[in-house]
């Protein structure tokens, strides 16, 4: 007889740390467009959509190699430029990848593209409902059964 487990439905949410909380805000405001839910001098919770960032201070390890997460944008090639206009250097490699000030490692990503997907009510919510998964995404979905 198996076991039963819990089954991981999403990722609610990733704990990032930064030196600053407010020089964090204005760093990914200036490629990102997001409302802030609350913020301390300790902490801030920035939500997209369903799913938030949970900046805290108190990073104090080497900038980050591998480990890194990334964020689905709707516009990469707008996110691109405006890094490139702040100054931040993309990474070498095969993906978008770039530090923020702080060393943690980012890489930007296309939605319409990628398997991940939102629901219609949270894109209606965030006032992206006109994006469409891209064929290859939805064929990646599609061999598991979860094309909409």
């Amino acid at each position: 007889m198996t076991e039963r487990k819990a089954r991981p439905v999403g990722i609610n949410h990733v704990a990032l740390e930064v030196g600053n909380i407010q020089e964090a805000m204005d760093f990914y405001r200036g490629f990102l467009d997001f409302e802030i839910n609350s913020q301390s001098e300790s902490a801030a919770f920035v939500y997209f959509g369903d799913q938030f960032i949970n900046f805290m201070t108190g990073r104090t390890q080497a900038p980050d190699n591998g480990r890194h997460f990334g964020i689905a944008v709707d516009d990469k090639p707008l996110a691109i430029e405006q890094l490139k206009a702040m100054g931040v250097t993309l990474l070498d490699g095969p993906f978008t990848d770039f530090l923020d000030p702080w060393g943690n490692r980012v890489e930007l990503t296309t939605y319409t593209n990628i398997q991940f997907s939102k629901t219609d009510g949270v894109l209606k919510g965030m006032g992206l409902s006109h994006l469409k998964k891209s064929d290859e995404a939805l064929k990646e979905l599609a061999l598991k059964g979860m094309a909409p």
